[in-house]
């Protein structure tokens, strides 16, 4: 028996992989996070699958599940959305699989900041404007953050900053950035990346504030950078004629010779 836990990826059902559609489809139990994953990749269940939604339990009720499962000799594919490695409550959940030997994998999807740039069209990363993603969130109720990760000690880099859960905070925000990006510094918030009511808001800091509606919310994410505008920096190296890589030699004494086949 294993708790194989599986990014559902960030809304729609077929951003999903390859593997993690195969783990849920064998499992004969089914943990997911109804209030972010979406129903379609609930389709790939087994017939008779047990699906239990999530959203209103409590961590001891979630484990409570598992060790009936476990009891049972029964796989679980446990389902969070995104990509499991930042803000999915995952590493409670193994830390109490661990102390109750139950045996567990993980299975990475595709996260939300990346179907966000997907839907912008847009590259975070651009040589001369922006090396860095920076994942981060303004402090709300559920989580503090640590002292050293404030919002305008990221901003003092330049990076692009990819801000979960904070749409609500605009304003805090925006007055710690702008000291640091300039008012109008890019910024684009995409609301249920992927999903078919999806929606894309492209701003400034300046703007922001009067940019999104009510009823954006909560699954919104806020891309902030001079990489959003996609213009004024330079080509990458990778590319040009003239540089000498493993896999395309350039010169007369090349830095790998005989390896560009």
């Amino acid at each position: 028996m294993t708790v194989h836990f599986i990014g559902a990826g960030p809304g729609a059902a077929d951003l999903l992989t390859l593997r993690g559609r195969d783990l849920i489809a064998a499992s004969p139990v089914c943990l997911y996070a109804g209030s972010l994953v979406p129903e379609g990749v609930l389709a790939h269940c087994p017939p008779g699958c047990r699906i239990v939604n999530t959203a209103p339990l409590s961590l001891d009720e979630i484990m409570a599940e598992i060790a009936v499962a476990h009891a049972a000799g029964q796989d679980v594919a446990r389902l969070h959305s995104g990509d499991l490695s930042v803000w999915s409550a995952m590493g409670e959940q193994l830390r109490r699989l661990r102390d109750l030997g139950i045996p567990y994998d993980v299975t990475p999807g595709v996260p939300s900041f990346a179907a966000a740039a997907a839907a912008l069209g847009v590259e975070l990363t651009l040589p001369g404007l922006a090396q860095s993603v920076v994942l981060t969130r303004v402090e709300g109720r559920a989580t503090q953050m640590p002292e050293r990760e404030t919002l305008a000690a990221f901003g003092a880099t330049g990076a692009t900053l990819a801000l979960h859960l904070s749409v609500h905070l605009i304003d805090k925000l925006v007055a710690e950035l702008v000291p640091h990006y300039g008012a109008d510094c890019p910024v684009a918030v995409v609301w249920r990346a992927s999903w078919p009511d999806q929606r894309v808001i492209r701003a400034t800091l300046a703007t922001l504030q009067g940019a999104v509606p009510e009823e954006v919310e909560r699954t919104a994410l806020i891309l902030i950078g001079p990489a959003l505008a996609q213009e004024g920096f330079e080509e990458s190296r990778l590319y040009a004629g003239d540089y000498d890589r493993r896999y395309r030699p350039v010169g007369t004494h090349p830095r790998f010779p005989g390896t560009g086949s």
